[in-house]
């Protein structure tokens, strides 16, 4: 099994439960006081499900889907949109790789670090549009 089919198949375990998606916010937010205070006046319902939406996104442009969606959310995330600081990217990835350990009952340390290796070039391609 790839790298991709693991994270795939751990995002739908994860995904079974919406606190997946409230406790990766919590650890995100807690992670810097910046992120935090881009957060405040945010409804948190739908930015859950834009994260939703965004990590199938990453894990299938993984899986050799156009990355045409990663392209758009580089563009809307960089410095003449949401401006969003190219070093909160690995902040997030921490906390997303801490939620599926949380989350994900057949976690390893080895099933971390694919979701790392499978996440990182989407995060690149929408970092690098910065």
């Amino acid at each position: 099994m790839t790298q991709t089919d693991l994270v795939f198949q751990s995002y739908g375990r994860c995904c079974r439960k919406d606190e997946f998606f409230v406790d990766f916010y919590d650890f995100f937010m807690s992670s810097s006081e910046a992120i935090r205070n881009r957060f405040v006046k945010t409804d948190m319902a739908a930015q859950r499900h834009l994260l939703r939406n965004g990590v199938m996104q990453l894990i299938l442009v993984a899986r050799g889907m156009s990355d045409r969606k990663l392209r758009d959310l580089g563009t809307s995330h960089n410095r003449h949109n949401y401006d969003i600081d190219p070093s909160w990217y690995e902040l997030w990835l921490n906390a997303l790789v801490k939620t599926v350990r949380m989350h994900d009952p057949e976690f390893s340390p080895e099933l971390g670090e694919a979701w790392r290796d499978v996440m990182k070039p989407g995060i690149e391609l929408i970092r690098g549009a910065y």
